[in-house]
């Protein structure tokens, strides 16, 4: 019976915990990311100080925000492409998205829209199992 592929989001950022999230599913899930759609998605938060901070300094605000954000895209873009890289090196063809705005909100957006029904993020050391384990006891 043959359906519709598998939608997979690897959702990245610049963090080593990113970088751990992908090649982790790439060794782990290697088989079933063959036969999937494999999207890599970052997203570009929107800058809001650069106004008062480009005003404070007699900077044009507008320049100042072009630069900003023409600089976060750049890097947004490299981070995306090293991401392809590493998946070709797996054998893996992954298209890959940005998005501007917070990240949790754009993350859920595009989990919605792409109809993902597997998503992957690095967890940070804050997370829900440190958070969950405050006093220390196993």
């Amino acid at each position: 019976m043959e359906g519709e592929m598998k939608q997979v989001m690897v959702a990245i950022d610049e963090s080593e915990c990113s970088h751990y999230a992908l090649e982790w599913t790439l060794q782990n899930l290697h088989d079933s990311l063959l036969n999937s759609q494999v999207v890599i998605f970052t997203v570009q938060p929107i800058v809001d100080y650069g106004y008062i901070y480009a005003s404070s300094f007699g900077v044009t605000s507008s320049e100042f925000l072009t630069t900003i954000q023409e600089n976060q895209k750049k890097s947004a873009l490299a981070l995306l492409d090293k991401a392809k890289d590493i998946c070709r090196e797996h054998g893996i063809s992954a298209e890959t998205i940005i998005e501007g705005g917070d990240p949790k909100e754009a993350i859920c957006e595009a989990v919605e829209k792409l109809k993902i029904q597997l998503l992957v993020l690095g967890s940070h050391s804050r997370g829900a199992f440190k958070s969950s384990n405050v006093d220390g006891q196993e």
